[in-house]
């Protein structure tokens, strides 16, 4: 007897038994045989790096977003480059990752590894996407379980991070391209995007808004005026670039809301921040999101999470790396 035939159905079965999933590999309780105080062991070290510096939460979530765009959540971009390659950490938009959130990872991987059970167990790319689940909750924002199960990445290019990032000048096509490409509603990039609530950034970053913007209106017209002398103080004319300010100029040192009231106010840095509000697409999520924390908390969850199961490696795709900058 001849045997049944192998449809597109049962070699689609085949193949997620063979290879996996994304969804099936990660799950909240990977590591419960391997490493079960995995969450606590990171969650220490993460807290004792955050009182040494405030930096630690948006460089750590800064972090986590560069290496899940770029390659997929994989810890690439911690790898260091080498004489005979240029890693993602070295394309000119990585140069501006704060070290305080590699610190992080490394200091809490090496906690990790220094209990016997959990040596080499743990993936760099699960620790970071532990560390900024930790740095959010320090900061007063949101808790929420982390899926876990990445691997940690083969490979890591600059070349791979050219036009993979978003820029501070997108507009609403633009941002909204980037993020479904990897799997990301409107809704999931706003409440991402509120992560500038605890960020800073560079004057060179946004010094077209308050300086140049246009021949008729050298000052962006969106920007509130007052927020725009202030800028303009903070950052004069051939400032040293490696000035930085406070994104969110209300309450920097929380993980809050108040980026959106800051957006309704025309006090969104980046021409990306303020598009929110003045596209009519995205203002009633803004508006909803000012008001209504609760709201806001369980998208940006949702969001956060979704991000975290972006082009995670599994089986021979990755491995776990014994030293978070460099490959085995």
């Amino acid at each position: 007897m001849a045997p049944p035939p192998i449809t597109t159905l049962s070699l689609s079965l085949i193949l997620i038994l063979l290879c996996g999933s994304t969804s099936a590999q990660l799950r909240q309780n990977y590591y419960s045989n391997t490493c079960p105080d995995v969450e606590n062991i990171v969650r220490k070290a993460v807290t004792a790096k955050f009182q040494q510096t405030f930096v630690t939460v948006p460089a750590t979530i800064r972090l986590f977003f560069h290496d899940c765009f770029v390659s997929g959540c994989d810890a690439s971009v911690i790898v260091a480059s080498t004489p005979g390659n240029t890693a993602e950490k070295d394309h000119p938009d990585n140069l501006s990752l704060a070290g305080d959130g590699f610190d992080t990872v490394i200091k809490a991987k090496a906690a990790v590894d220094a209990v016997p059970g959990c040596r080499n167990k743990v993936s760099c790319a699960d620790i970071l996407a532990l560390a900024t689940r930790d740095v959010i909750k320090l900061s007063g924002g949101p808790s929420y379980p982390v899926e876990l199960g990445r691997l940690d990445g083969l490979r890591s290019t600059s070349a791979s991070v050219e036009g993979n990032l978003p820029k501070p000048t997108f507009n609403l096509n633009q941002l909204n391209s980037m993020f479904a490409s990897r799997g990301l509603s409107q809704a999931d990039m706003i409440a991402l995007s509120a992560c500038h609530t605890v960020g800073f950034s560079h004057c060179d970053k946004f010094s077209n808004r308050i300086y140049n913007f246009s021949p008729r209106n050298p000052v962006d017209p969106s920007l509130n005026k007052a927020y725009a002398t202030q800028l303009q103080g903070m950052c004069p004319r051939n400032v040293d670039p490696r000035i930085a300010i406070d994104m969110d100029p209300t309450t920097p040192r929380k993980f809050d809301n108040a980026y959106f009231k800051n957006l309704i106010d025309g006090k969104g840095l980046f021409t990306s921040d303020q598009v929110l509000f003045t596209d009519s697409r995205s203002k009633n999520t803004v508006n909803l999101w000012a008001s209504n924390v609760k709201a806001f908390n369980e998208s940006f969850i949702t969001a956060i999470t979704k991000l975290g199961r972006v082009g995670v490696k599994t089986g021979r795709n990755g491995n776990i790396r014994f030293d978070c900058g460099r490959f085995n």
